[in-house]
């Protein structure tokens, strides 16, 4: 039992041992290996400082095409900041010193040394690992333009009805497609740009995003997809339109629900030529079409549900007149006599 006893503390000492001799040549080296510690901080700061520089780079080109920078990459050049002002400092005062000498120049500092060393080898390791999370694609995105609230719409009787059909079509997943038609001047912008503005406002969102354009009556399709693209944020800098229509597809996919609001249809719109995927190919994709001919809505663009917008009935026009001409109306006489003929 005592021969045991003896054997496990001699185990027991031997191990102890072990650990302080490691833990003696773990501090040795750091004033053996000063100079090699010490270029491996001056590389890895090097490296660092590179990649700041050209993270930064990136970031003043994202800045001048108007785009935010990301949270992930505003962090870690705050990181880098602190960091290397930090160490660099630490490191520096530390290097003045070891390299001042001990006993009127006889001998290195070799206390001054080895706490450069430790200090130069924890900041490389910092460098380091700032270095490898550095891997930013982009630094930038898009600046997606705050949606104009429009407040010309007028909430007549007779558009309420229209209004709330095309509302609850919007929420109908089968309907795709949904045209509004009638006269120049009867109040079609004016009652999409409620449903927009409504949609906008509402807590239980129907779609991801909502955006527009204005077709008219020759459609330049260029401009169509630069007005949808701005609601995306989306920059299409390509002048062949069917790359821009395949980003712009592309681009919109991505939205697992959108509504396309088109305005002012005078005949048929090529969607694919655009770059808007419907149908099969987005089944998230809802349309919303203004035209002055139910024709172009019914056959020209298979719209599933169109809806009639007529003119504003006697008391709903005079009321109208009244709010537009204002406090003139009252004071002049002539005024009236030509609104009420």
């Amino acid at each position: 039992m005592e021969a045991i006893g003896t054997g496990a503390a001699a185990n027991v000492c031997s191990e102890a041992a072990k650990g302080i001799f490691h833990q003696v040549k773990r501090h040795i080296r750091y004033v053996i290996f000063y100079q090699k510690i010490v270029d491996k901080f001056e590389q890895k700061h090097g490296t660092l400082i590179a990649k700041r520089t050209s993270v930064q780079q990136d970031v003043d080109v994202a800045e001048r095409n108007g785009e935010k920078i990301k949270a992930d990459v505003l962090d870690w050049r705050h990181r880098v900041e602190k960091v290397v002002t930090e160490k660099e400092k630490k490191v520096k005062d530390l290097e003045v010193k070891a390299k001042t000498k001990c006993f009127f120049g006889l001998c290195p500092n070799i206390k001054s040394r080895y706490q450069l060393s430790r200090k130069a080898e924890e900041a490389a390791a910092t460098f380091d690992e700032l270095i490898k999370d550095c891997q930013f694609e982009r630094v930038g995105y898009p600046d997606v333009p705050e949606p104009v609230v429009h407040t010309d719409f007028e909430a007549f009787k007779s558009r309420e009805e229209v209004f709330n059909d095309i509302m609850e079509s919007l929420k109908d997943a089968t309907t795709s497609m949904i045209g509004v038609y009638g006269m120049a001047g009867v109040g079609k912008t004016s009652l999409v740009n409620e449903v927009e503005r409504q949609l906008h406002e509402v807590e239980v969102k129907l779609f991801d995003s909502v955006v527009r354009a204005t077709v008219s009556r020759i459609p330049v399709i260029k401009e169509i997809q630069d007005q949808i693209a701005y609601s995306l944020g989306l920059k299409l800098e390509e002048n062949s339109l069917v790359v821009r229509a395949r980003r712009l597809c592309e681009r919109l996919r991505k939205e697992k629900n959108v509504l396309i609001i088109l305005d002012d249809l005078w005949k048929k719109l090529d969607l694919e030529e655009v770059g808007i995927p419907f149908g099969s190919r987005h089944k998230g994709c809802k349309i919303l079409l203004t035209s002055r001919d139910q024709n172009v809505l019914s056959n020209g663009m298979d719209a599933t549900k169109t809806f009639a917008i007529g003119d504003l009935e006697n008391e709903e026009a005079w009321k109208f007149f009244r709010k537009m001409a204002g406090d003139s109306f009252e004071s002049d006489e002539e005024l009236q006599s030509t609104a009420i003929r």
